[in-house]
């Protein structure tokens, strides 16, 4: 499987949104194999990584993020669900699924209703290791200011605290579990 030949077949290579995506995803996917190398005792699939996580956010095109080149009709919220529907046509099933759990550190019918957001209401949490160590990793880079830059924890604890203490306490364990070795 070749995620650029995916990404091309809903972005043009020339456009502001191809290379917001591309930049992007290459750093979460280089975040998320360095963190997998952490978690080798859990035998992390690192080829299904590297894949997922470069596809991770592809269904952006369809939201309306006109910042990052995205001229769609949805929220941005909905990126996430639009991702899976798109890998899940393309045959990629197991992909798919990370498109929709790495939104915030996951997003639980309660977060779903309690903030009334426009998507499906089913369980989008990770749950897989490889999930989790995407959805972390992505939390390091923003696609906005300084895209290329990697944000410090207490950066990313500031912005998911924004979400709830459910939400910190998850980044916070995770923080634990991926740590760098001393």
């Amino acid at each position: 499987m070749n995620p650029i030949s995916i990404i091309r077949k809903y972005y043009t290579p020339e456009t502001v949104a191809y290379k917001f995506l591309v930049q992007h995803s290459e750093m979460v996917t280089r975040k998320a194999v360095e963190v997998a190398g952490r978690a080798k005792h859990l035998n992390p699939d690192i080829e299904f990584i590297r894949e997922a996580a470069m596809l991770h956010d592809i269904g952006i095109f369809l939201t309306n993020a006109p910042q990052l080149g995205c001229h769609g009709n949805k929220p941005y919220i909905c990126h996430g669900y639009l991702g899976r529907e798109i890998l899940e046509k393309e045959g990629y099933p197991r992909h798919a699924i990370v498109c929709e759990t790495h939104v915030g550190a996951g997003l639980s019918i309660a977060d779903i209703e309690k903030h009334n957001f426009p998507i499906p209401k089913r369980d989008m949490t990770p749950t897989t290791i490889e999930e989790k160590i995407i959805c972390f990793a992505d939390k390091f880079f923003s696609k906005d200011n300084e895209p290329l830059k990697e944000k410090p924890i207490q950066k990313i604890r500031e912005f998911i605290g924004k979400f709830g203490e459910d939400k910190l306490r998850q980044f916070d364990e995770w923080v634990i579990f991926f740590k760098e070795p001393r």
